[in-house]
């Protein structure tokens, strides 16, 4: 179980580093993604987005335990 936890924060060590690249994909802003701003309220909910990162995930995990 320790294992698996520093791998999971070297991952996201790696992640944050690689940001900038990352955001240039377009996660974030696809078509499904909700977004509503008004005077003084933003909210946003990327529901596509959730979904193929899950998607991707399940997919890694998958070909990891074979």
């Amino acid at each position: 179980m320790s294992r698996w936890l520093i791998v999971a924060g070297i991952v996201l060590v790696v992640l944050g580093l690689l940001w900038p690249w990352i955001s240039r994909l377009g996660l974030g802003r696809l078509p499904g993604d909700i977004v509503i701003e008004r005077d003084g309220f933003h909210f946003y909910f990327p529901v596509t987005t959730a979904i193929l990162v899950s998607l991707v995930l399940n997919l890694i995990i998958w070909l990891l335990r074979r």
